[in-house]
């Protein structure tokens, strides 16, 4: 019988990005094990009240990150 050791190292990563009052925003959370993300997830924060989480695959976010590039270039254009 052969004995095998498995670790893993696992580091949870989350961003609240919220209105100035606290009160609603989003949150952004990713699990990254062993250096590569096994997901990210997005859901909206309203009060104490939080949505369901959407797992976002990969074309997701850069979706995500260009729509917001374009978003805040009509605001602070």
């Amino acid at each position: 019988m052969a004995m095998k050791r498995t670790q893993s190292n696992i580091v949870n990563l989350a961003f609240q990005i919220q209105n100035e009052d606290g009160k609603a925003g989003v949150e952004v959370t990713q699990a990254i094990v062993n250096g590569t993300s096994a997901g990210v997830g997005f859901r909206t924060v309203n009060g104490a009240r939080k949505s369901a989480q959407i797992a976002l695959d990969p074309a997701a976010l850069v979706d995500l990150r260009d729509a917001l590039n374009e978003i805040l270039e009509g605001v602070e254009g």
